[in-house]
């Protein structure tokens, strides 16, 4: 049973690849792109329920990924979006909660549970 599609848009491939295995071990579909051009066209074509998005990435950097995703209003405005980082930056925080991301991990302090935990809550999957 699939339990939901997931995009990850991580340039750290030991993370999205730690990610993958243990999204798909959990039975959902999971899509891994490394940088913010990609991963904004997968969005819109693939819509998945869940897109963990690192801010630090090469072409289009996370918050231009976001801001682009929101502009589209049949899938993007209310795309379901957690925010990984290794950045403590207050004002991105701020930033990313302006634009509908409640949910922010600290990948140094992240566990993987943690992650996944987070992305059952936002499917509410028990």
């Amino acid at each position: 049973m699939n339990l939901g599609k997931i995009l990850i848009v991580e340039d750290e491939k030991s993370l999205s690849d730690a990610l993958l295995k243990k999204f798909t071990r959990e039975d959902f579909e999971v899509l891994v792109e490394n940088n913010g051009e990609d991963g904004l066209a997968i969005a819109l074509r693939e819509k998945p329920d869940v897109i963990l998005l690192d801010l630090n990435i090469p072409k289009l950097d996370g918050m231009s990924l976001l801001k682009n995703l929101r502009k589209d209003n049949l899938y993007g405005k209310s795309a379901k979006v957690i925010i990984l980082t290794n950045s403590y930056d207050i004002e991105k925080v701020g930033d990313a909660t302006s634009l509908g991301v409640f949910d922010y991990f600290i990948k140094a302090d992240s566990s993987m549970s943690s992650i996944l935990n987070k992305v059952k809550e936002k499917l509410k999957i028990k």
